[in-house]
């Protein structure tokens, strides 16, 4: 039984999220679905990295199946290709070693979100930025950020309550700022249900002066969400790549990096 290795690019706009659902076709694991189980005539279940949220867009998913036919993995791409909807991409599909599984053998993840903050027009990028016009201070984010990243429980930014353990290592974020825009970049080994929306909220009120950069340490001791900041919307954000022990599951495309 061939397990397969399978990179994706979307647009999340039209789309309810990863996961399928059952009282709609709008979700990309169920279009990814039914295009493989047309291909080997049997009904292939595919395994996301993790469940991106409506609207939030991927350059860099990655996903694996199994099947009881072996079909040469160029065939299984060149179909995707072909029968996918634009805004889904299969970038690249391989044979993965049988015991890989793309959501439990990941080991990090960086997503990317991106904030519009000046007055100007954004109307090609209007799908993926959020526009919240406004002076930032970098250096207090920058030291709010410092402080974030680490193994810490971030149940104050997390959108669900859960018996689960809320742990989790951020080990990088970096904030910069890119003509019209800010962009936020979180590596973590796990994020919890719209972390990175609200941990951008947060850093965006204390960019704005609204909470002070040393604030965020209580949020991590007290561990409740409505002492957090707002939830930011999902079209500003973008998973970019997901990495597997000593391998990154991307491979980045020429020109494919805007997101």
């Amino acid at each position: 039984m061939p397990n397969y290795k399978l990179i994706l690019q979307y647009d999340g706009s039209r789309y309810r999220g990863w996961q399928r659902l059952p009282d709609t076709d709008a979700t990309v694991q169920g279009k990814v679905e039914a295009v493989l189980s047309r291909l080997f005539e049997e009904a292939v279940e595919v395994q996301g990295s993790g469940r991106t949220d409506a609207g939030v867009h991927a350059l860099g998913q990655c996903a694996s199946f199994r099947t009881l036919r072996d079909l040469p993995p160029a065939e299984v791409l060149t179909a995707l290709r072909a029968w996918l909807p634009e805004d889904i991409g299969a970038v690249q599909l391989e044979y993965a070693p049988p015991r890989f599984h793309a959501r439990l053998s990941a080991v990090e993840k960086r997503y990317r979100y991106r904030v519009w903050i000046t007055e100007s027009p954004c109307v090609f990028e209007r799908r993926y930025v959020y526009a919240l016009p406004g002076n930032y201070d970098l250096d207090a984010m920058r030291a709010a950020a410092r402080i974030l990243e680490g193994t810490h429980d971030f149940r104050a930014f997390s959108a669900v309550k859960t018996k689960k353990s809320t742990i989790r290592t951020l080990s990088s974020i970096e904030i910069d700022r890119v003509g019209d825009e800010l962009r936020f970049s979180f590596t973590a080994d796990g994020f919890l249900h719209r972390m990175v929306r609200i941990l951008t909220g947060t850093l965006l009120e204390v960019g704005r002066g609204d909470r002070p950069p040393a604030g965020v340490s209580e949020l991590l001791k007290i561990g409740e969400r409505a002492a957090a900041g707002f939830t930011v919307p999902a079209k500003g954000l973008c998973l970019m790549e997901v990495r597997y022990k000593d391998e990154s599951c991307v491979r980045k495309q020429e020109g494919c990096d805007r997101l």
